[in-house]
């Protein structure tokens, strides 16, 4: 009885700073694009937030965006502290709205590049890409890399232009678009790599693969206080080295292997991707 006193008063000693040092702090807030449902990503995301929000001695929580483009606002404007960008979103924030401090982005099995799929349903007749001329197509959001800009730079490139399909439109994410597919709603759509593992058993196939480009990054807020912005850094870092750590990565994405360090110029091939399609009056 004794020993089981003492060994509740030593966890009360260790527990009682942490928890003192998280009374009266604000929450940080982790905000995350919408590109899966929000059920989905709170059940992805609140592990990071919990384990930031141990390793801080401060509260963690997170916000998911209604849209792309409220999710682009609220970091844009310094509404949020912590985000994950997926890399057409970070590049239009970079070009309209400047700076902001960078801390991690995603490797998938050791690599921090992604991609993405052009695909029909397996019983189509659409064998190549020209054959989409006259046909339907689904978008995900317009702010999306591989649900909109790639796919939409890979059909001009054929000399697809929106106007040679019978009609498109932008369903706002992934999943929705592989669902359209899949339900013949759409001829074809575009999806990232992730999505089309969900559902390729269920009846979809690739038509056309995307060029590799840097993967999501975490931004911090532009007036966070610089020592906070290191210690997130370090932490993201860091969390590849203990069994917690990597289950939380492989909670947001089964094959995200470690978050590493990230530069500006990763995203240089992307930005001249999406210039070129703002120069066809493509945004």
């Amino acid at each position: 009885m004794l020993r089981n006193m003492l060994i509740i008063l030593l966890m009360l000693a260790v527990w009682t700073p942490v928890a003192r040092a998280q009374e009266g702090l604000s929450p940080l807030l982790l905000a995350i694009h919408p590109y899966l449902s929000r059920d989905e990503l709170l059940h992805r995301f609140t592990p990071l937030a919990d384990y930031l929000a141990e390793h801080l001695h401060r509260p963690v929580a997170v916000r998911i965006g209604t849209s792309y483009q409220d999710h682009l606002y609220h970091i844009a404007h310094d509404k949020v502290d912590l985000a994950l960008l997926g890399p057409a979103a970070y590049v239009d924030m970079f070009q309209q709205y400047g700076k902001k401090p960078l801390l991690t982005r995603f490797a998938i099995k050791g690599i921090p590049y992604f991609h993405g799929y052009i695909v029909v349903r397996k019983d189509s007749p659409i064998k190549q890409l020209e054959d989409l001329k006259g046909h339907l197509f689904a978008f995900g959001d317009p702010k999306s890399t591989m649900s909109h800009l790639v796919p939409r730079s890979m059909l001009r490139e054929k000399g697809i232009t929106v106007s040679a399909l019978s009609g498109y439109a932008f369903l706002g994410s992934h999943q929705n678009v592989a669902l359209a597919v899949l339900a013949g709603d759409f001829d074809a759509g575009a999806i990232k790599e992730e999505v089309y593992q969900t559902f390729k058993t269920r009846g979809l196939r690739v038509l056309a693969t995307t060029p590799a480009f840097s993967e999501h990054l975490f931004v911090a807020r532009s007036t966070l206080d610089e020592v906070l912005v290191q210690q997130v850094r370090q932490i993201m870092l860091d969390m590849y080295q203990s069994p917690q750590g990597r289950a939380v990565l492989t909670g947001i994405k089964a094959n995200l292997t470690a978050l590493v360090p990230v530069h500006n110029e990763d995203y240089d091939a992307l930005t001249q991707l999406i210039n070129n399609l703002a120069e066809a009056g493509i945004r």
